[in-house]
């Protein structure tokens, strides 16, 4: 017997019945350099790994504390022949793809 989980209150209503006017317009330049090159990740991790495996089309996410367990991780993806990887550290997105079984970087 499965439980439907209670409904969560929120706020949405108040902020769609305020004026447009409380709202700061951004141009989509704006918005992208806040979102995708401004990336902050917590000190309590090391970086973000990102897959996709051989034959599917769902993306998978794993955290990582230490790097090593993060290298580990990179190593068996790609032995197993994942078709995309991108790693995100501190300072650099990594994104590989693999194409015939060879890959490739691809910077941004």
């Amino acid at each position: 017997m499965t439980r439907k989980k209670p409904y969560f209150p929120n706020n949405w209503d108040e902020f769609k019945s305020a004026p447009d006017d409380m709202f700061l317009p951004h141009t989509f330049e704006e918005f992208w350099e806040w979102k995708a090159t401004k990336w902050q990740l917590p000190s309590s991790v090391s970086c973000i790994i990102r897959y996709r495996e051989k034959g599917s089309t769902k993306i998978k996410e794993r955290v990582y504390q230490k790097a090593k367990h993060a290298e580990n991780k990179v190593e068996k993806l790609i032995n197993e022949g994942a078709e995309e990887i991108t790693v995100c550290d501190y300072n650099t997105i990594h994104n590989l793809v693999k194409e015939d079984d060879v890959y490739y970087y691809e910077p941004d």
